[in-house]
């Protein structure tokens, strides 16, 4: 086995989000307004409180407004939009200490629900919209600048890249969408990822541990911490490696594995898929409509769950037609499909989240 020492060296390098592009992109040309100088590179802080230090592509302004670029940056595993310029134009307005924030060119417009943002608007996240206020809001107080902020955040590939991306599917039309829940991006690519799956329990069981945390990403992560008292190196974002993961648990003899997450990636697990990434794998609507009739949903709700745009609108019409037991179905079928792929090795702890970190279901034994 490597030593911890080992495994901390090997570090792949990460990236930033489309989010900490646009970010980084609209502090710039705030600057650029009140300094009316150039800016070349910018602090960025991210949503838990660190900075990234992020180089401006295209720095033009004049005293009202200022365009701003970045060049998308995903690391060690690029995704479709790395190398797409992120442009950001800001402008002052009369509305007093407001920041609005809106997509232009290239930035999706939101066609369906189930995706927790508005409909016919643009695909901004919330969280690289709080991160923009943020960073911005940090800019205005020290320059007692008491004007309204105009973001409109544009990507002149966008059109072209959308479809590159599980965007169409799933209602957002015309462009990419404004991503990142952490503002960094880790790598995602079956190899490396899978190794640095591998390396984290090694580092669990190097420090003396025998129980693991294992969960689809970061926000999932920070719920778990708060239920599962355990050291940080007992966090394992498996990512879309859920079958991977667990036979690594399995194999390397891990006594006991919380495996925690939310309603798109759970309800792929309870289908028996091992590997669930949005390009690899679709949500199984007939699976869920199944599950639903099993807890005695009625007709009209059962169809309109096969209709459903997302996992996420399925809870939703789960959750407003009031079906009883559906969740704890899913977390049952993640149970057995996960000890299934473990060969029954690992005892588990099944924990469904909704998007507000409450549990919707557990299943343990």
């Amino acid at each position: 086995m490597i030593s911890v020492e080992e495994i901390k060296k090997e570090k792949l390098r990460t990236g930033y989000t489309t989010g900490t592009s646009a970010t980084a992109a609209a502090k710039a040309a705030l600057l650029a307004i009140i300094n009316q100088t150039k800016i070349e590179n910018v602090d960025v802080k991210l949503p838990k409180g660190s900075f990234i230090k992020i180089p401006i592509h295209l720095c033009q302004f004049d005293k009202n407004g200022a365009k701003c670029s970045v060049i998308k940056d995903g690391g060690d595993d690029p995704d479709v939009t790395h190398g797409a310029e992120i442009v950001v134009e800001l402008s002052f307005t009369d509305k007093i200490s407001e920041i609005e924030i809106d997509g232009g060119e290239g930035v999706g417009i939101v066609t369906k629900p189930g995706l927790g943002l508005e409909l016919n608007k643009a695909a901004i996240n919330p969280v690289p919209k709080k991160m923009i206020k943020e960073n911005l809001r940090e800019i205005t107080d020290k320059h007692l600048v008491k004007k309204g902020i105009k973001v409109i955040i544009s990507v002149p590939k966008g059109k072209e890249l959308g479809p590159k991306t599980d965007n169409p599917r799933i209602g957002i039309l015309n462009g990419i969408s404004i991503l990142g829940t952490s503002g960094i991006v880790i790598p995602f690519s079956t190899a490396s990822y899978a190794a640095s799956i591998r390396q984290n329990i090694d580092v669990a069981i190097a420090m003396g541990n025998d129980t693991v945390v294992l969960t689809t990403g970061g926000r999932s992560e920070d719920f778990a911490k708060k239920i599962v008292d355990l050291p940080e190196h007992c966090f394992v974002q498996m990512g879309d490696f859920s079958g991977y993961t667990i036979q690594q648990c399995a194999r390397k003899e891990i006594k006991k594995a919380y495996v925690v997450g939310f309603i798109g990636k759970l309800a792929k697990m309870a289908a028996g898929v091992k590997q669930t990434h949005v390009k690899g794998s679709k949500v199984d609507m007939n699976f869920l409509a199944e599950l639903a009739k099993k807890c005695n949903a009625n007709k009209i709700t059962i169809e309109n769950i096969k209709k459903a745009n997302t996992a996420r609108h399925v809870s939703e019409i789960i959750i407003e037609n009031n079906v009883k037991g559906f969740f704890e179905e899913i977390c049952n079928e993640t149970y057995r499909h996960m000890r299934k792929h473990s060969e029954e090795k690992v005892p588990l702890d099944v924990i469904l989240f909704d998007f507000d970190g409450n549990i919707l279901a557990r299943k343990f034994e």
